[in-house]
């Protein structure tokens, strides 16, 4: 059975509103905003998981069709399967949280490899990052708003918005703990914590 991911759910939920072809369902994806959630960059990675949706029987071809100036295009629709695997799948994401391994959680494990100027550095770059990050997310909101969409379909983004800023409060209040002497530490003691582990 395929393996449950943000792509292949999303890919069965775009299928319940109308058959696509795979190219339909980037566009869509980037239209409708979950490029902020789905990880889409790769058009190989969608291909991919289309083909393991419909060996699974979870998608079938609608029909093969050719339009002026493009290439043979495939149409894919959901099955009953499909959409059964599709709404256990949500209610299980929705229901469960899932340790994911993110990457900055890791470098801050090790963030003692730096000095405390270089730590500030970086925090500091993220921290713009993020500002800049958040900005785009309430732009987003911003408009969509506008267009008088209802707020079922903000939420991935209002999510994305608290995530962030919750972040970015964070590093900038390491950054002032950083620069104000307030976070410290013996390196000497940390290399005596090492060598017991050894035991």
């Amino acid at each position: 059975m395929t393996t449950r991911s943000p792509l292949a759910l999303t890919v069965l939920a775009l299928l319940h509103y109308q058959p696509l072809h795979p190219y339909g369902i980037q566009r869509l994806i980037k239209q409708w905003g979950k490029d902020q959630v789905i990880n889409v960059g790769q058009r190989a990675g969608l291909y991919r998981t289309i083909e393991r949706l419909h060996r699974d029987g979870l998608i079938t071809v609608r029909e093969t069709g050719r339009e002026q100036a493009y290439p043979e295009r495939t149409v894919y629709e959901v099955t009953d399967a499909g959409r059964e695997v599709a709404h256990e799948w949500l209610r299980e994401m929705l229901a469960t949280p899932r340790q994911e391994f993110p990457e900055f959680p890791a470098a801050l494990s090790h963030l003692l490899l730096l000095s405390r100027d270089e730590m500030v550095a970086a925090l500091e770059l993220r921290a713009e990052s993020l500002s800049a990050t958040l900005n785009g997310i309430e732009a987003s909101l911003s408009v969509e708003s506008e267009h008088g969409l209802p707020r079922i379909t903000q939420l991935e983004t209002e999510y994305l918005r608290a995530v962030t800023a919750t972040e970015l409060d964070w590093v900038r209040s390491v950054v002032e703990d950083l620069r104000a002497g307030r976070l410290t530490w013996s390196t000497d003691q940390l290399r005596s914590m090492a060598g017991n582990s050894e035991g």
